[in-house]
């Protein structure tokens, strides 16, 4: 077992460069003092908003105001993932958020003063030239403004936000501090203590009989706070209803997917494409069922390794070489911003005592995003790799192609061009293979990337819709109707040619994204809108690459829908779900072919 290095100790090329963000601490203290000067200077705008030249000169100190304060949160917040033990970061950290709140508090009158004028008012300044690089803004602003209540009613919703948290503060506090699950005995037949960690390791075993015993023993101790568990989410159903009535919209559905300006049939669609190519699941179950061995699949053999020991070893260095190869059919102009990436210190590379765990990719607008990595030599740090490098570079486009303001696209988007990498990277290496065993290992991982992340998150949306629907109609959730939902979903999306344990019930019960409702759909969304891409970039080549990077810089400079539209993928259709589909469908197949040999 390697050890583990101290932060000192990790090689000055295996590190990301801060200091091009801000220089030094004094830099930051510098510039923090600075951002405390503007805060003051924002007062003078309060009350004269309805002045163009007033309203335009108040847009860009907030502007200025806001990346100030992006670049002291982000650097400080880096520098403490170094070393989350080291004290002097940590306490930059925590400045850091305070100051986010100060600010936050000294914007706050600009929205509610913008939405007190008059329609004709918005309307005039939507369209006056001063304020041409505010004017998606102000046709946002104007957006939601059947959705801001009067100022009473809003402070007291506001009072009211500290309540909602209520029910997910409860439910994690059951599930992360109280619940305590019994021991089991691990393949060398030893008792170890199931934990929220240990139970995905559990179901990856090899041992068919510890997968069995780790799933009985978590839903049995969920199935014994069913009852508490029902309570704490519906009541966070109710909340949601409140929300949707006191705002005014058709339901807490649409409610959720306002924000995005995201059309109800984008999430409908997304649940009947699915339906219709629930046969390509349960193909998939019977094939796992011939190539585990067994006469039944169950559902805690979903997880269990079809492939034998299998292990692809991938050095650093050779995970770049193989990234940046994969991503060919993207251009020239791509792989040189990847390569400057590799080159001048974007990636924080590998494990050291007190880092940040995980990988992300962050930065601060005017300079190049970084990406933190925990980076193992296998074939996950690799997928791992492309996927934050292309967060990175959809941010480096958005970024040089944008101003501040539009540049940051939503969680909506966020997703699709990193999953686009690893869909080339997959692509790349099964045509490279030509190992049958390496071949069925790459097949079953992308494979199990469907099902996790189309299929199962789009039964957690469904079930959320149930849900949501059955609330609305005054009908109460309590644990049995919840659990009678769950398994009637269960059976439809897994198929006749499995059995589903009766215990997967209470899968509801362990779910914390249930208390972020409506937001699991955009990991299905997100991943077919990728392979929609991919599909068409191996297919087309250069006329989809174009289109491609049209999205890459379009960031947040329009709704969602439309940016993924101009560029090939409409989502308010069922055509990418479709295209994603028939990838699966060839993957599934090839499997069967190579199966077979």
């Amino acid at each position: 077992m390697q050890q583990v290095i101290k932060r000192s100790d990790v090689p000055q090329e295996n590190r990301w460069r801060l200091e091009d963000i801000l220089g030094s601490q004094a830099e930051w203290e510098k510039e923090y003092t600075l951002v405390h000067q503007l805060v003051e200077k924002m007062k003078q705008y309060q009350g004269k908003l309805s002045d163009v030249q007033t309203l335009k000169a108040c847009f860009e100190l907030e502007d200025d105001i806001s990346l100030h304060t992006e670049r002291l949160y982000v650097y400080a917040n880096m520098r403490h993932h170094e070393d989350t033990a080291a004290p002097q970061p940590l306490a930059l950290a925590e400045k850091s958020k305070k100051l986010s709140v100060t600010v936050g508090e000294a914007l706050s009158f600009i929205t509610p003063e913008i939405l007190s004028l008059s329609d004709e008012q918005l309307d005039k300044m939507i369209q006056e030239a001063a304020l041409e690089p505010y004017r998606f803004t102000l046709i946002e602003m104007k957006r939601q403004k059947a959705h801001i209540l009067s100022k009473a009613e809003e402070a007291l919703l506001a009072q009211v936000g500290n309540l909602s948290k209520g029910p997910e503060s409860i439910y994690s506090m059951i599930n992360n501090a109280d619940m305590k699950f019994p021991k089991i005995k691990n393949e060398a037949g030893e008792e170890v203590e199931l934990t929220h960690g240990r139970y995905s390791q559990f179901l990856e075993s090899r041992d068919r009989g510890v997968r069995e015993r780790a799933f009985e023993a978590v839903y049995g101790t969920y199935r014994k706070q069913r009852n508490t568990i029902a309570a704490t989410l519906s009541a966070n159903v109710t909340k949601n209803l409140f929300y949707a009535k006191a705002r005014k919209y058709p339901s807490a559905l649409e409610m959720s997917l306002f924000g995005d300006n995201i059309p109800k049939e984008v999430y409908t669609n997304l649940i009947a494409t699915v339906h219709k190519h629930l046969p390509l699941m349960h193909r998939y179950m019977k094939l796992r069922t011939k190539l585990l061995k067994v006469d039944k699949l169950h559902m805690y053999d979903l997880s269990a390794p079809i492939v034998d020991e299998f292990d692809m070893k991938i050095p650093y260095d050779e995970a770049k070489k193989i990234t940046k190869e994969s991503l060919k059919p993207l251009g020239e102009n791509y792989l040189n911003v990847l390569q400057d990436g590799y080159d001048n210190s974007w990636i924080d590379v590998y494990e050291n005592e007190g880092k940040r765990t995980g990988a992300y990719s962050w930065g601060a607008y005017g300079t190049h995003p970084y990406v933190l990595l925990n980076h193992k030599d296998n074939l996950n740090s690799m997928f791992t790799l492309t996927h934050e490098m292309g967060h990175a570079l959809h941010t480096y486009f958005s970024d040089n192609n944008l101003r501040y303001r539009d540049a940051q696209y939503p969680i909506f988007l966020a997703e699709v061009a990193s999953t686009l990498n690893e869909a080339l990277l997959m692509d790349y290496l099964l045509k490279k293979t030509t190992d049958p065993k390496e071949k069925m290992y790459l097949l079953a991982y992308y494979v199990d990337q469907y099902r996790t992340t189309v299929f199962r998150q789009t039964m957690f949306a469904e079930f959320e819709m149930i849900m949501h629907e059955r609330a609305e109609q005054g009908e109460a959730l309590t644990a049995q109707v919840l659990s009678e939902i769950y398994y009637e979903l269960s059976k439809k999306y897994y198929g006749d040619d499995m059995v589903v344990d009766q215990d997967i019930e209470m899968e509801w019960a362990r779910i914390p994204h249930f208390y972020t409702s409506f937001y699991v759909y955009k990991y299905a969304t997100g991943f077919s809108a990728a392979q929609s891409f991919s599909k068409q970039i191996l297919e087309e080549g250069q006329p989809a690459v174009e289109r491609y990077l049209g999205f890459l810089k379009s960031g947040g400079s329009d709704y969602p829908i439309n940016i993924l539209k101009k560029a090939g993928v409409d989502m308010s259709t069922a055509a990418p779900i479709e295209e994603a589909m028939s990838i699966l469908e060839s993957l599934i197949e090839e499997m069967e072919q190579t199966a077979a040999k």
